[in-house]
């Protein structure tokens, strides 16, 4: 995780942050709004919504620009990332709560919905189901969380191809070869991905019940 927070803290980084996961994720921008729409779905008008991984500020943007009556608390490790978040929101940052840290950094009121996006897959699963738990401790009954990370079969051979396709989509977005099968390696050595099963029994074993996939 160290590597990972290096990065984070790395201002120039965290200024191509925006573009290179735009480029890396495909179906960003509808990630986020099916992400607001599932969350619509339990969250009344007035509704306050935790937001686990907000650094960037990305999903709060597009969840704050068409629930304008949402108010939102994003907690994220990287103080450089918040920054970025707060620059990204504009003034619609006046909406949000920030909170530097981890999902003990949270406040311990209860939410009606809870999105953590591309966050969990930087987590081993001891640790993924504590944060996870943290956040159903955090909701009131019944309310929604939405998650999306990778999650695919950790067989050596479906891991490989994976990645592959991976680096495949990033060259074909205009990175260079070298550079992706690189960061792909990286990527195979320190990501700490669960199968979707497992990822499921996660969301259950910390309450969770109606697991869908939605993305």
């Amino acid at each position: 995780m160290s590597n990972l927070s290096d990065h984070f803290a790395d201002p120039d980084a965290v200024s191509r942050y925006a573009d290179k996961v735009a480029r890396s994720v495909p179906g960003l921008r509808d990630l986020h709004r099916m992400a607001r729409v599932l969350l619509a779905e339990a969250v009344p008008d007035d509704g306050r919504i935790l937001v686990l991984g907000a650094g960037g500020g990305l999903e709060l943007k597009a969840f704050a620009e068409q629930q304008p009556g949402w108010r939102y608390d994003g907690v994220d490790p990287s103080a450089e990332m918040l920054h970025q978040a707060k620059a990204t929101l504009g003034s619609l940052a006046s909406r949000v709560s920030f909170h530097h840290g981890y999902i003990d950094d949270a406040p311990a009121g209860l939410f009606d919905g809870a999105a953590c996006l591309l966050t969990l897959h930087f987590l081993p699963e001891e640790e993924r189901l504590r944060t996870v738990k943290e956040i159903a401790r955090r909701l009131k009954p019944g309310a929604p969380l939405i998650t999306a990370h990778h999650s695919f079969s950790t067989n050596a051979h479906d891991k490989d191809k994976w990645f592959a396709r991976h680096a495949a989509l990033l060259v074909d977005a205009g990175e260079p070869a070298s550079q992706m099968m690189k960061s792909s390696q990286q990527m195979k050595e320190k990501l700490p991905v669960l199968a979707p099963e497992v990822d499921e029994a996660i969301l259950r074993a910390a309450g969770f019940g109606d697991v869908e996939l939605f993305y």
